[in-house]
C-alpha cells in the first residue's frame, strides 16, 4: 500500500467543498426520532465507512478507533502525528474524552478542535457526519463495555 503524503492529508480537510452549520442537527445521532421530530437519524456503519474512508479519521484515531492500529501513511504525516501535543484521543475510552455531547462533537469536526491537531473536515454532508456521530457513540459504547 502506498503512504499518503501530508499535503493531501491537509488538502482533504482543509478545502473540502460544502460548509454548513449542523447545530440544531440530532444531538444524539443514531437513537430514533421522536414521532414529533424530523431529524436525520444515523447510520453507524455508514459512519464507519466514513470514519475509516472520506473523513480520514483513521489516521490519527486508528482503524475503527483502535490507536494501535494505524494506517500505512507516508513517512513526514506519521512523523505529524506522532508529535501531535496532546495525541489524538483514544475514542474507545470514554474516560478519556472531553467532548461529551454530539453537538461538541459535530463541531470539532467541521471547525477543527482548537488545542490540538484536528483541523477541519468541511467535506462531509450533514448525513455523513450524523452516520460519523452515530458511529463514534458505537465506540463510546464498546469502549464502555471493556473490562479495565
Amino acid at each position: 500500500m502506498r503512504g499518503l503524503s501530508l499535503a493531501g492529508f491537509l488538502f482533504v480537510g482543509c478545502w473540502g467543498g460544502q460548509f454548513t452549520e449542523i447545530a440544531e442537527m440530532n444531538a444524539w445521532a443514531g437513537s430514533p426520532p421522536s414521532s414529533e421530530s424530523t431529524k436525520a437519524v444515523g447510520d453507524a456503519e455508514r459512519g464507519r465507512a466514513v470514519f475509516n474512508g472520506k473523513g480520514i479519521c483513521y489516521y490519527c484515531h486508528g482503524i475503527d478507533g483502535n490507536k494501535g492500529q494505524r494506517p500505512e501513511l507516508a513517512p513526514d504525516t506519521a512523523t505529524l502525528i506522532t508529535q501531535l501535543n496532546p495525541p489524538p484521543v483514544d475514542l474507545r475510552n470514554p474516560n478519556a474524552l472531553r467532548l461529551t455531547t454530539d453537538k461538541q462533537r459535530a463541531r470539532a469536526i467541521r471547525d477543527g478542535h482548537p488545542g490540538t491537531g484536528m483541523f477541519p473536515d468541511t467535506t462531509m454532508t450533514n448525513q455523513e457526519l450524523i452516520d460519523t456521530l452515530a458511529y463514534l457513540a458505537l465506540l463510546r459504547h464498546e469502549g464502555s463495555l471493556k473490562k479495565p
